[in-house]
């Protein structure tokens, strides 16, 4: 049996009793986070204009657009939601593939869930093996694919998007390996385009696509049978290296889930270590920005490659840039989406102290640590070293600093009381007898 087929096989048989209860209450963590990143970016500037641009030729009112009160199509909704969950870069990370897994596969089916019922259980079994699905495939191509120039985010996310419809969908074991090649057909997403717009399109298309890629399955819409390791297939054109067996050895036995992290702070994950270290020197020191002559930043390679923007222009930009996530984090002691607007990236002092940070990139030093030396202008040096910062798998985030950032993401655009019904909907997500309410709950009252 091919890759290909044996993956569809394994999400067209599995049953939501099969899932273990960690992993089910992990699904619906994962879910409120995801809709909370949403909400928190249903208003950017990104998601304005992929509205007025696409507004006139959707199609009828069928889904809610997250934290807004317009309805749209199913696939537009899709679409949309996909890009203001990641707008923000808010939203979850997988600690070993560093694809953001929730906002292209919840997207798709959150917005089918509207137009068609579906349990709770069914969509949280769904939800968990797009994630599957979307990660082994990251998995297997990593880190050559990466390298290229591709962002698994937009490669891997239609694959799992198109999974979890499937599912949903309740498509047989052909279809769902035609939805796979559907998907693979239509996996892109490049790295270049960090820091721009077209970032956040990439969850935005592939929950679209990936949709999509399972409605025209269901419709016996054909496609390549090895989708994913055909010669001319998506491992063996988009990457110089892989590892298929990565994608089938283990299914249903371990959850890719499982390794999923949350994030504290409004940026790439990668920098999350350097703005941990800043904070504990603030709060440790009481630093002030005139007090600082000189920071220096010694990180892994990987992390200088992604946020090496030196003079941020935009919000964007400073979201990948390390000088001005150490800036922020020094001088206001937060490196929430209020560090990441253009307005705070353009203010002088923060502008002043992004100048005097120095980033050296050492092989040395991990993916997930970073060393962080002040000096004062009284001549003292004040060091600190984190080796996995706050959010990641060895310091998650836990229930209730999860619920307390969905409501900061959430209270000014929906209210507070809209807030607390969608968190203990989402919170009990298992035994709702229609996952269209969460969707509902999510938008303002009225």
């Amino acid at each position: 049996m091919s890759v290909t087929s044996e993956l569809a096989r394994y999400v067209v048989e599995a049953r939501p009793a099969e899932l273990p209860e960690a992993v089910r209450r992990e699904g619906m963590r994962a879910v409120l986070h995801l809709i909370g990143c949403a909400i928190g970016g249903c208003r950017h500037d990104t998601v304005e204009a992929a509205l007025a641009a696409l507004r006139e030729f959707a199609g009828a009112p069928q889904a809610s657009l997250l934290g807004r009160s317009e309805q749209i199509d199913v696939l537009n909704a899709a679409l949309l939601n996909g890009i203001a969950s990641h707008v923000l870069d808010f939203d979850d990370t997988h600690a070993t593939c560093f694809v953001h897994p929730s906002g292209p596969v919840a997207c798709a089916i959150l917005s089918l869930a509207q137009h068609r019922k579906v349990s709770g259980a069914d969509f949280v079994n769904a939800f968990v093996l797009g994630v599957e699905v979307e990660c082994r495939i990251a998995r297997a191509v990593i880190p050559a694919h990466y390298e290229i120039g591709w962002h698994l985010t937009g490669t891997a996310g239609v694959f799992g998007a198109a999974a979890a419809a499937g599912k949903l969908l309740g498509l047989d074991h052909r279809q769902m390996v035609w939805a796979l090649g559907i998907a693979a057909t239509q996996s892109a997403g490049l790295r270049e385009s960090f820091g721009s717009m077209c970032k956040s399109l990439h969850s935005g298309r592939s929950a679209q696509n990936g949709l999509s890629a399972a409605l025209l399955a269901a419709r016996n819409f054909t496609a390549a049978e090895q989708g994913i390791e055909g010669k001319r297939g998506f491992a063996n054109v988009m990457s110089t290296t892989r590892d298929l067996s990565v994608i089938t050895d283990g299914l249903g036995a371990t959850f890719e889930l499982m390794s999923n992290t949350y994030k504290p702070f409004a940026c790439g994950l990668v920098v999350h270590p350097v703005i941990d270290a800043c904070l504990r020197l603030r709060a440790a020191h009481g630093l002030t920005e005139t007090a600082i002559e000189r920071v220096d930043v010694q990180i892994h390679p990987l992390v200088l490659e992604l946020t090496g923007k030196r003079t941020p222009r935009t919000g964007l930009e400073g979201k990948f840039s390390v000088y001005h996530s150490a800036a922020v984090a020094l001088i206001d002691g937060e490196a929430l989406e209020a560090q990441y607007t253009d307005i705070r990236v353009n203010d002088p002092a923060v502008a002043g102290l992004t100048a005097r940070v120095h980033a050296t990139a050492s092989p040395e030093i991990g993916r997930e640590a970073a060393k962080v030396a002040v000096r004062l202008r009284d001549g003292s040096t004040l060091d600190c070293h984190v080796e996995h910062a706050v959010g990641s798998l060895e310091h998650p985030m836990t229930d209730a600093q999860i619920d307390a950032k969905v409501r900061a993401l959430s209270v000014d655009v929906i209210g507070g009381a809209r807030t607390e019904a969608m968190i203990a909907l989402c919170r009990a997500l298992w035994d709702q007898p229609d996952t269209g309410a969460v969707a509902r709950a999510a938008t303002p009252a009225g």
